[in-house]
């Protein structure tokens, strides 16, 4: 597939100079007017355009027949390889702290901590993944690829869970040494070889994450009418794969791992990973695929450095031809359609400034296109949406982590049944399936009668309500986890921390855990099919990296607040121990709970409603 970059043709589109022939009578005139629009696709948030490319196959050639391609049976097919990588992604972030707990013998605060790492890399580098599915290997080439790097990855840390060379030293470690933290401690190459393996798993994740969406979305045909009905739906049955995959780490991965062991728990991660990549492999022949357009980050340079050699020119010189554009109806961006000029942050225009002294062949370094400027417009304009996310993907990874903890303090028995600890988080999991179950049948209808919106609410509206919701279960975490400090202390349990309460129930972390799936059904989902929408044609899977990169970020800011939480609140020398202490009846997390986050998520969802605000008047 030829991937080169864009240069400027030898012929430049006809415009005209102005509206009355006098250069001079332009300044308070739109730059509209210096260019012919060859397309007229222009739709809200100012992305200029809904299509206009053609799929092909896997070879690259036209596809002549759509009805045999595509649609919901090829979307199927990707389904299940994310619904196997969400659930390797899952199993490892909820019991690699147990893992690294009880059999490395590392303590909850850093063993958080290296999970939280572990995820902020494998969402933060899908910025790569996205890169090269746009530019060079097409998203399917991309998912291929790094599913394999993934399946390695996940072999790998199987193999540290079943070979006793890989672990210290079990057999003079009991329960009463772990408390006191005496147990033998991993060694240095060996704690090397498990992030080592952990972290190839999180590259490989890097790859699948901002593909397998777009990817998915690319099986619908854009020329439809039934295609935002299509696209609205999908990414409802995206995220419902992706709970599915979750609920099943939580509960039959655990089960595993109760019953045969560490070994065979990451061992049926790793299982189930090889099956769906040969599912994917069966669906080639079915897919959809976009051309790749060449470079990004080039695009984006080039258009930055052109627009500064031209920081000086005029939109009003006589030196002026008009706003630079091929000719026809073709970008000259290859998988992309035209993007219809707009007036925001008319200082990148001048990269497209044709003037006289640029000649009939100038550098792209120099002279841009319209569109090709239009595309750094909306990733700019983008950049907000999801960054108001980061807070909300900071909680994910704490209930993830933190609150495993907390339940190793409370009683898990339902009747005569016994839920194990680490299987607590499939209750977000279980909310989320339910509200994507009656997400059409119940709450679009309801909703459409309050808003008039045909799908109920907007993406960005169902943003802010995930946004609002998510205040609500960091608040209630907050207040609970108070209340059962405060009574474990009472009953006596101040420095037992590893043996459950008996008359306090786990089952009222359920209130959190619920609110924050209800939080992440709005939020996530709103955010990812706003996403794929409003990215420019040649850069869908980089639109779906902000997403996952807003998640990384979120990651890393979980363990920098645990890392300033530590240093602030404790002190070594005078044995004060701090908000996130190992003894969690000692320690304070419902300050940590209570005050920060909350504060941060307030200030972030009046940010998110001024972004909002602004995208829709954009």
């Amino acid at each position: 597939m030829a991937t080169g970059e864009i240069k400027s043709p030898e012929v430049g589109i006809d415009t005209p100079t102005t509206l009355d022939g006098n250069s001079d009578s332009v300044p308070g005139k739109k730059l509209g007017i210096y260019f012919i629009e060859s397309d007229d696709r222009r739709t809200a948030f100012g992305r200029g355009y809904t299509g206009g490319t053609t799929p092909v196959n896997i070879h690259g050639k036209p596809i002549a027949d759509l009805s045999k391609t595509g649609g919901w049976i090829a979307a199927f097919f990707i389904f299940g390889n994310e619904m196997a990588e969400r659930m390797a992604y899952f199993g490892l972030s909820v019991n690699m702290v147990a893992f690294m707990f009880y059999v490395m013998h590392r303590p909850f605060s850093s063993s958080s901590n290296a999970v939280n790492n572990f995820l902020g890399i494998s969402q933060a580098s899908s910025v790569l993944g996205g890169f090269l599915a746009d530019a060079y290997l097409g998203r399917y080439w991309t998912i291929a690829i790094f599913t394999t790097i993934y399946l390695v990855g996940l072999t790998g840390i199987t193999l540290c869970a079943t070979m006793s060379i890989f672990v210290p030293d079990q057999d003079k470690c009991d329960q009463f040494s772990l408390l006191l933290g005496s147990c033998e401690p991993a060694k240095r190459w060996q704690m090397i070889y498990l992030n080592t393996v952990l972290y190839v798993t999180g590259f490989g994740a890097a790859g699948i994450r901002p593909c397998v969406s777009s990817f998915g979305a690319d099986q619908f045909d854009e020329r439809s009418k039934d295609y935002k009905s299509h696209l609205d739906r999908f990414f409802n049955f995206f995220y419902l794969s992706v709970t599915i995959g979750a609920i099943v780490a939580f509960t039959a991965v655990v089960y595993i791992q109760m019953k045969h062991g560490w070994g065979s728990a990451f061992g049926s991660l790793a299982i189930a990973m090889g099956i769906s990549n040969m599912a994917f492999f069966i669906g080639t022949p079915m897919y959809r695929h976009r051309l790749p357009g060449g470079s990004p980050l080039t695009r984006v340079a080039q258009v930055l450095v052109a627009a500064f050699r031209k920081r000086n020119a005029s939109f009003c010189s006589s030196e002026l031809i008009g706003l630079y554009e091929v000719p026809g109806k073709q970008s000259a961006i290859q998988g992309s359609g035209k993007i219809a000029h707009t007036d925001n942050f008319r200082w990148l225009d001048k990269a497209a400034l044709q003037l006289k002294e640029d000649g009939a062949d100038p550098s792209p370094w120099r002279l841009c296109t319209v569109t090709q400027v239009e595309e750094v417009k909306i990733l700019l304009k983008l950049i907000p949406i999801p960054a108001c996310t980061i807070m909300l993907s900071l909680l994910l990874t704490e209930y993830l982590t933190l609150s495993v903890q907390q339940a190793y303090t409370l009683n898990t028995h339902m009747g005569h049944l016994k839920l194990p600890v680490t299987c607590m988080p499939v209750f977000p999991g279980l909310s989320i399936f339910l509200i994507l179950s009656l997400y059409y049948l119940i709450l679009v209808p309801l909703s459409r009668r309050i808003t008039g919106h045909p799908h109920g609410a907007s993406q960005l509206q169902r943003i802010g309500i995930g946004m609002a919701v998510s205040i609500l279960s960091v608040a209630w975490a907050g207040i609970f986890e108070r209340y059962r400090r405060n009574y474990a202390i009472k009953h006596g349990y101040e420095f037992n921390f590893l043996t459950p309460i008996p008359n306090l129930s786990a089952y009222w972390l359920l209130i959190q855990y619920c609110l924050i799936g209800i939080a992440e059904v709005f939020c996530i989902v709103g955010l990812l099919e706003f996403l794929y929408e409003e990215a420019p044609d040649a850069m869908k899977s980089i639109g779906s990296a902000y997403a996952a990169l807003a998640g990384g970020l979120g990651c890393f800011a979980a363990t920098l607040l645990n890392n300033i939480i530590k240093s602030v609140t404790g002190n070594e020398a005078k044995g004060q121990p701090s908000w996130l202490s190992q003894n969690i009846n000692t320690a304070h997390r419902y300050r940590y709970r209570a005050a920060p986050k909350f504060d941060i998520v307030k200030q972030n969802l009046a940010n998110n409603k001024k972004n909002t605000a602004s995208a829709v008047v954009i």
